[in-house]
């Protein structure tokens, strides 16, 4: 048989089969998911034994760094210098300051306090208080002169000695000043006075001489304590012209006599301390001005005269000490009629009497009359210290009749009890800045 017919019927079958083996694969490319357009199932999770992990998420952008001020960009270089005039850190403070960057002087040095101030985006050194670090140290200057955004600067109960730097007046922000209690030395540092916002000023327990500028009470300050320095001068005949509320003088030099322009300080003045000066002369009538104030003490000074009626108007007073002067007369009663008077200290004075209300004051402990001239009361100067101070040359203080307000009626006051005796007195602002801080 020949073989043509078969080959003839193999070249009549070759389409077919072709066509079906297209076919085939068109399927399997369909059942596999080849050529589709739709994502493929994702396997079943038994079937992931060798899958690779999936790819982490992109890690959260970096913390915004703030601006960095020039100061405070150089701030550890200049704390460095510093560090180097300490002789002595009984606390080991300066072992935290440690680290270059501009955030470890913010985070991690003890005593510096970092801030961004009004009106600025960069971020600085805003503060320092080193308030009871007990630090030995010449050179706090450094610091003063070099950190001028500085808005606190607390340093009190610390060693530091020299002069106060000039270069205060640098300090646009600075809004307290706080020196007391260290050994600061030298004149009144008058460049404070060109520190525009400065609120609070405390320089007490220093040994500050010399003159306290008249300009200082002319500058806007809510609280003043210059106490327990050298300073040696009258007292500032513009006085009343300063708004502190707390102003303490005790405590140093001055003489001459308390100013009757302290008068002008009525809608301001709450405490006042002269006590322990060198002040003579009259107490002024305008004392009797000082409608706010709770404290007036000018113990222990060569103060003459009777106590003005004046005094009757303080009618916001809780602590008033005249003791130790050379005061005399009859004490009024419309000042132990005040109504908050809590102490009333006029031992070792010359007062001649008291009336009956008074009298009830000293029974219940709330005035001190000892060391006075006063018959019938305990603890008082003998008869011979009296009767020649009596006939010593008489004293003419001026005394206008009619007081500056409308005094209390003394016989509705004689009829009140009087004011229960405390067995403890408030503390006040004023008498705080007498114990060292």
């Amino acid at each position: 048989m020949s073989a043509f017919p078969s080959l003839k019927l193999l070249f009549l079958l070759l389409p077919l089969l072709l066509l079906g083996c297209f076919l085939a694969a068109e399927a399997l490319e369909i059942g596999i998911g080849i050529g589709s357009t739709e994502p493929a199932a994702a396997p079943a999770p038994d079937e992931c034994g060798d899958c690779p992990p999936p790819e982490p998420e992109c890690p959260p952008p970096p913390p915004h760094l703030p601006l960095i001020s020039d100061s405070l960009a150089r701030a550890a270089t200049v704390i460095r210098r510093f560090r180097s005039t300490i002789t002595d850190d009984p606390k080991s403070i300066t072992k935290t300051w440690v680290g270059d960057s501009p955030m470890d002087v913010c985070t991690k040095y003890r005593g510096f306090f970092c801030e961004t101030p009004p009106e600025r985006k960069d971020l600085t050194l805003a503060s320092i208080d080193f308030n009871g670090f007990s630090l030995v140290s010449y050179g706090i200057n450094v610091l003063l002169e070099n950190f001028t955004d500085i808005a606190l600067f607390h340093a009190n109960s610390n060693n530091f000695s020299g002069p106060i730097t000039p270069k205060i007046a640098n300090l646009r922000y600075l809004f307290e000043l706080d020196l007391s209690n260290n050994k600061f030395s030298g004149e009144f540092p008058a460049a404070v006075l060109q520190v525009k916002n400065l609120d609070f000023l405390d320089l007490r327990f220093n040994k500050l001489s010399g003159f306290v500028p008249r300009e200082l009470f002319l500058k806007p300050l809510t609280v003043l304590f210059i106490n327990n320095n050298v300073f040696k001068q009258m007292v500032p005949k513009n006085l009343g012209s300063s708004p502190v509320r707390f102003l303490t003088l005790a405590n140093n030099g001055f003489t001459g006599s308390i100013s009757s322009s302290i008068g002008d300080a009525k809608n301001t003045l709450e405490e006042v301390l002269f006590l322990n000066n060198k002040l003579s002369g009259c107490l002024p009538y305008e004392i009797g001005f000082l409608q706010k104030a709770t404290v007036f003490d000018a113990g222990g000074n060569s103060l003459v005269g009777e106590i003005p009626v004046s005094f009757g108007c303080l009618t916001k007073v809780e602590q008033l000490n005249l003791a130790r002067n050379k005061l005399t007369g009859e004490i009024p009663e419309v000042v132990c009629a005040l109504p908050r008077l809590l102490n009333l200290s006029l031992s070792d004075n010359y007062f001649t009497s008291v009336g009956p209300l008074c009298q009830k004051l000293i029974e219940k402990k709330v005035l001190d009359v000892r060391g006075n001239c006063i018959p019938g009361c305990p603890s008082q100067r003998s008869q011979q210290e009296c009767y020649k101070f009596q006939c010593s040359e008489p004293v003419n203080c001026p005394c206008p009749p009619t007081p500056p307000c409308k005094l209390p009626l003394l016989q509705l006051a004689l009829l009140a009890p009087p004011p229960p005796a405390l067995s403890h007195v408030p503390s006040k602002a004023s008498y705080s800045a007498l114990h060292r801080p």
